[in-house]
């Protein structure tokens, strides 16, 4: 097993300040960060680096190549934890089974300079058969 929890589960949502309010008033998480575009919440405590994204629209992730039919993203992206030291070994199982893998990337930077890749996140993505946008993710202190 590679996976050590979530890391965070995106939704797509009408209007990012309403479902936000119902996730923090009614579901009780704690907002993190909202604008108009992108809400995230914490869905533990906030030491675990569990999220609930809500991002108004569709999802583009440009540098992801297509998935069959043309789409960049799936109904659903959620990533999954997993520790540093067991990345390389997640992403090359995927493979092995036949399913596309892009990466490594930093999900905040997008494709990384080769060489040196300590103090960076790193997140491998593929899809399941489905659809849905999977992603193995690192943190840089893992």
């Amino acid at each position: 097993m590679f996976s050590v929890g979530f890391r965070e589960i995106v939704l797509i949502v009408d209007d990012v300040e309403v479902a936000t309010r119902f996730y923090s008033e009614i579901v009780g998480l704690e907002i993190a960060s909202a604008d108009a575009v992108w809400a995230w919440l914490h869905t533990g405590d906030p030491d675990d680096r569990q999220w609930l994204a809500l991002h108004k629209g569709t999802l583009l992730f440009e540098r992801q190549p297509a998935a069959p039919g043309g789409e960049r993203w799936g109904p659903v992206h959620f990533a999954f934890r997993v520790p540093r030291s067991k990345l390389e070994e997640a992403a090359a199982h995927v493979r092995s089974r036949g399913v596309g893998v892009f990466g490594p990337v930093d999900p905040g930077m997008g494709r990384l300079p080769e060489g040196d890749l300590r103090g960076h996140a790193l997140g491998y993505y593929f899809y399941d058969p489905d659809g849905n946008l999977l992603e193995f993710y690192a943190y840089p202190d893992e």
